[in-house]
C-alpha cells in the first residue's frame, strides 16, 4: 500500500502561508529548496484540493495544466471544472473511497501538495501516513494553518531531520494514529 506524504513548507508557528496566501517569507533558494525539488522526483502521483491547485495560477499555471509534469494529478473538488485538460489530470469529488483507492494502486508514495483544509480532512480520516516539514525560521502570526482547524491529536515519530542554509530544516515524521 502506498503512503500519503504531506510534504509542505511551514513557519515556526504552524502556518503554510500567511494572510491572503502570502508565501513571501518562505525560503525559495538554497540547498534545502534544491533538496525539496529533488525529492519531488520520487513521487508519481500528487493529490491536492481546488484552492491549492488554483494557487498555482498566481505563478503561471494555466487551468487544466499539470503543476508537476511527471506526476499524475488528482484534484479533489466538488466545483472545479476545466474547458481543456491535459492527460494525467483527474478531478474527483471529495470522496474518501477515492483516496483509499489511490493508496491501493501500484506506484510510489503519494505527494500531498498543501492545503490546510484538504490536509485537515485527510488527517481527521487518518489517511496521512507521513509528514515532511520544510521548517522555515520565521513567525507569521496568522494565515493558513498546517491542518486547518483540526483538533485531532496524533503522535509523531521523527525519522530524520536535516539542517540547511538560511535556517531551513527538513524533518520527516511517521504519523501514529
Amino acid at each position: 500500500m502506498r503512503n500519503i506524504v504531506y510534504y509542505v513548507a511551514m513557519s515556526l508557528d504552524g502556518y503554510i502561508s500567511g494572510v491572503n496566501d502570502d508565501i513571501s517569507q518562505f525560503n525559495t533558494k538554497g540547498n534545502g529548496v534544491t533538496q525539496y525539488l529533488k525529492d519531488l522526483n520520487d513521487y508519481d502521483t500528487v493529490i491536492m484540493g481546488r484552492k491549492t491547485y488554483e494557487f498555482g495560477y498566481k505563478y503561471g499555471l494555466k487551468p487544466g495544466q499539470k503543476a508537476y509534469p511527471h506526476m499524475k494529478h488528482v484534484i479533489f473538488s466538488d466545483t472545479l471544472t476545466f474547458e481543456n485538460t491535459i492527460e494525467g489530470i483527474e478531478i474527483s469529488k471529495s470522496d474518501l473511497n477515492k483516496i483509499k483507492q489511490l493508496k491501493e494502486e501500484s506506484g510510489t508514495d503519494i505527494y500531498l501538495c498543501g492545503g490546510g483544509t484538504f490536509a485537515e480532512w485527510l488527517l481527521e480520516n487518518q489517511l496521512i501516513d507521513q509528514i515532511k516539514i520544510k521548517l522555515n525560521p520565521f513567525i507569521t502570526g496568522e494565515g493558513v494553518r498546517l491542518f486547518g482547524h483540526s483538533k485531532k491529536r496524533v503522535s509523531l515519530e521523527l525519522l530524520r531531520s536535516k539542517k540547511y542554509e538560511h535556517g531551513l530544516q527538513i524533518m520527516t515524521y511517521d504519523i501514529r494514529y
